[in-house]
C-alpha cells in the first residue's frame, strides 16, 4: 500500500473518507480546522460538507443525517464543544441510526483557545464513548474502528486529538476503503422524539452499554507492554504523551529497566485492564495531558480493591498540571521514576548537555500590517478620547477573532474578552452597572453569524445603551480565511446568495445603523461621533477586506508608504499610536518595511509632519 507525509488532521480526514463518511460538518478552530478542509479537498462528490454557522447548528446537522442512517463527522475545538454541548447531552438518549464521530481537538497550553479544558471529561459527563488517538498513524486507523463502535452501540462517539497529534505529520500508509453499508433512510419511530418518560428508560441502556463497552475495551490486553518479568513499578500513559514515553523508555540507560506499560486511548475506562495490569505493581507514574483523568480513574480503582499502590502523576507534582508535556519534561518524569533522583543526577553529571542554542527572540502577536481592524480601533479609539476628555469614559468589549489582539499596545482597545459572542452581552451588563458610561461591543463577521445575533437582539429588547461595532473584513480571518454566510460561498463550492449583516441588523429594530470603510478615516471618526451621541442600540459596521484576501487595503492606487527624511521630526506619532509591524526606527528615523506594507495609507493620514508619503 502507498504511504503518504500527512499531518495528524489529514490522517483523520482520509480514515474518515475510507470509513465511508457521507456528511461532514463543523465550525473552524485550531487546532481542528484541516479536517473539514481536507476531508472537502478530497471530496469526489459522494461527501456533503458544510462550515456551519457554529458548532451546535453543525452538530444538530449531523444528527439528522445520521437518524437517517448517513455516517457523519462533525468537527470542532474544545472550546467548541461547550457550544455544542445542548443537543450533544441530549443526543445520546435519542440515540443514532448511522455512526456519528464528534472530533474535538485539545489544545493543552494552551496554544490558541482560551481555556485547557479536557474533553474527556465531556465523554465521562455526557456517557458517550471517546478515542484518544497517540500518533497520526492510530488517528488513521482508529477513526474507522470509532465509526464501528458508534454504528454497534446506536450512539455517538468522541475522537479526541490534542495540538500535537493534530498539527504533527507522519508517513501514513493509506489502505483501501472499507465496505460500508448504504444508509437505510429516516423512519419515523416515536423513539426519535426526546420526553422525560423516553429519557428514563433510555439511561438503563446507556448505563449498561458502559458497561459493556468498559469489558470491550478490556479486551485490548496487547495495551499491556513488560519491560522486565516481575517488574514492581508501572508507567500508565495515553494520547500524545504515550508516544513521548515509549521514546523516554528507548533510552540506553533505562531500556532494560524493570517496568511494565500501559496504554489507555479510550473511554468507559477498561476497568478489568486496569486491575489486571495494577494488581502487581507497588508504584505507578501516570503520564497523561490536560487533568488527571488516568491518574483518578486509577486511584479509584486501586481504593476499590484494597491494591496498596503509591500512584504518581500530576497530583503527586511529577507531572505538570498546566501546558504541554514534551519529549525532554516526559523523559525527566520516567528517569526520576525508573532511577530515583540520585541517579538523575549522577546521570545529568556524567552526561552533561550540549552548549544549549540562543532563545529565540520573543516574537508577540500582533495585527497584520494594513488590517483594517487597527484601522477601526484607531478611529473608535481617537474619537472616544476626544469626547471623554469631557469626563465620561469609555468600555471597549472584545471577542473572540483576530481583533482581539488590540488589546495590545498601543491601541489598547480590548477591555474584556470571555467567548464567542460574548461582547455584545457582557457590554449589555456592563451598561447596567455603569449606566453613565459609553460601551462599546466588537464583534467579527464570522463571530457575528455563529454567535453575536442573539446578543443583539437581547440588546434591542431589553433597551439597552450599548454601541455594537461589527468588524466586516469578509472572512474567517482567525482560522485560515474560511467562508461564513456573509460570503457567498459554501465550503462545497456552491455560489449563494450573502447573508447582509446590515439587513439582519436593520431587521432586529436597532436605534442607528451606520456602514463605513475604516481607512477612511474621517467618516470613521464622524460615524463613531454621530453614534456616541445617540441613544439606544447602535450598530457600526466597519467593512474593509483581510489583507489575506485583498492587500490594498481599500486603496487600490496605493503602492506603498516611503518616508522623507527631511521631513521626519522622528516623532514617533506613527509607530507609537499605531503600532503596525511594517514601520520601525532607525537613526531617530522611521522607515517603512516594503516587504510588509500592504498600502493601506493610514500611516499617512496620521503623520503630523507629512513626511510619510505615498509612491504611486
Amino acid at each position: 500500500m502507498p504511504k503518504k507525509l500527512l499531518m495528524g488532521n489529514e490522517a483523520i480526514a482520509l480514515g474518515a473518507i475510507r470509513a465511508g463518511v457521507q456528511v461532514v460538518t463543523g465550525y473552524p478552530g485550531t487546532p481542528s480546522t484541516e479536517v473539514l478542509e481536507t476531508v472537502a479537498k478530497h471530496n469526489d462528490g459522494s461527501i456533503y460538507v458544510e462550515w456551519s454557522v457554529n458548532e451546535k447548528t453543525a452538530l444538530e446537522v449531523a444528527a439528522g443525517a445520521a437518524f437517517a442512517g448517513a455516517r457523519v463527522m462533525v468537527t470542532m475545538k474544545q472550546v467548541g464543544l461547550n457550544v455544542a454541548s445542548d443537543p450533544l447531552m441530549s443526543l445520546n438518549y435519542i440515540g443514532v441510526k448511522g455512526g456519528m464521530v464528534i472530533v474535538v481537538a485539545d489544545d493543552p497550553g494552551p496554544i490558541s483557545s482560551q481555556t485547557e479544558q479536557d474533553t474527556r471529561h465531556f465523554s465521562k459527563f455526557a456517557k458517550l464513548a471517546l478515542f484518544d488517538p497517540s500518533t497520526p498513524e492510530e488517528a488513521y486507523l482508529m477513526i474507522a474502528d470509532a465509526f464501528t463502535h458508534s454504528e454497534k452501540y446506536g450512539e455517538p462517539v468522541l475522537f479526541r486529538p490534542t495540538t500535537r497529534v493534530c498539527h504533527s505529520c507522519a508517513s501514513v500508509e493509506i489502505l483501501e476503503n472499507l465496505s460500508v453499508k448504504k444508509p437505510g433512510g429516516f423512519i419515523k419511530d416515536p423513539g426519535w422524539v426526546i420526553f422525560p418518560r423516553l429519557t428514563y428508560t433510555n439511561k438503563f441502556k446507556i448505563e449498561e452499554n458502559l458497561i459493556t463497552m468498559g469489558e470491550e475495551f478490556s479486551k485490548y490486553e496487547k495495551n499491556i507492554l513488560s519491560g522486565t518479568a516481575g517488574s514492581k513499578k508501572g508507567i500508565v500513559s495515553g494520547g500524545v504523551s504515550y508516544a513521548y514515553t515509549l521514546e523516554s523508555l528507548n533510552n540506553e540507560e533505562i531500556k532494560n529497566k524493570s517496568y511494565s506499560l500501559l496504554k489507555i486511548s479510550t473511554y468507559p475506562f477498561p476497568y478489568q485492564l486496569a486491575v489486571k495490569f495494577l494488581q502487581s505493581l507497588d508504584e505507578v507514574l501516570v503520564i497523561e495531558e490536560l487533568d488527571p483523568v488516568i491518574e483518578d480513574e486509577l486511584t479509584r480503582i486501586c481504593g476499590l480493591n484494597h491494591f496498596k499502590i503509591k500512584i504518581y502523576g500530576k497530583r503527586s507534582g511529577n507531572i505538570q498540571i498546566a501546558g504541554e508535556n514534551t519529549a525532554d519534561s516526559v523523559k525527566d518524569a520516567v528517569f526520576s521514576f525508573l532511577l530515583g533522583e540520585n541517579k538523575v543526577k549522577e546521570f545529568e553529571k556524567n552526561n552533561p548537555l550540549p552548549v544549549a542554542p540562543p532563545s529565540l527572540p520573543v516574537r508577540p502577536p500582533v495585527l497584520c500590517a494594513g488590517c483594517p481592524h487597527r484601522a477601526s480601533f484607531f478611529a473608535v479609539k481617537e474619537t472616544a478620547n476626544s469626547i471623554c476628555s469631557q469626563g465620561k469614559r469609555s468600555v471597549f468589549s472584545g471577542d473572540i477573532g483576530c481583533y482581539t489582539l488590540g488589546n495590545a499596545a498601543p491601541l489598547k482597545m480590548v477591555d474584556t474578552c470571555l467567548c464567542m459572542g460574548a461582547g455584545i452581552t457582557i457590554a449589555q451588563g456592563l451598561q447596567r452597572a455603569e449606566p453613565d458610561t459609553y460601551h462599546f461591543a466588537f464583534i467579527g463577521d464570522s463571530t457575528f453569524f455563529h454567535s453575536g445575533i442573539t446578543g443583539i437582539v437581547n440588546a434591542v429588547y431589553n433597551q439597552t445603551d450599548i454601541i455594537v461595532v461589527i468588524l466586516d473584513n469578509s472572512t474567517t480571518a482567525m482560522t485560515g480565511n474560511q467562508p461564513h454566510p456573509g460570503m457567498g460561498i459554501t465550503m462545497m463550492g456552491n455560489q449563494v446568495e450573502k447573508i447582509s449583516i446590515e439587513k439582519i441588523v436593520k431587521a432586529i429594530g436597532v436605534s442607528a445603523l451606520i456602514k463605513v470603510n475604516p481607512f477612511d478615516q474621517k467618516a470613521a471618526k464622524s460615524a463613531v461621533k454621530d453614534l456616541m451621541e445617540k441613544k439606544g442600540v447602535r450598530v457600526l459596521i466597519f467593512e474593509a477586506p483581510c489583507i489575506a484576501i485583498s492587500k490594498h487595503g481599500g486603496n487600490a492606487n496605493f503602492v506603498c508608504a516611503s518616508i522623507d527624511k527631511l521631513k521626519c521630526t522622528g516623532c514617533k506619532v506613527c509607530l507609537l499610536k499605531l503600532g503596525c509591524p511594517a514601520i520601525s526606527f532607525k537613526e531617530g528615523k522611521a522607515i517603512v518595511d516594503s516587504a510588509l506594507c500592504t498600502n493601506c495609507g493610514l500611516c499617512i493620514d496620521l503623520c503630523p509632519t507629512g513626511a510619510i508619503q505615498s509612491n504611486k
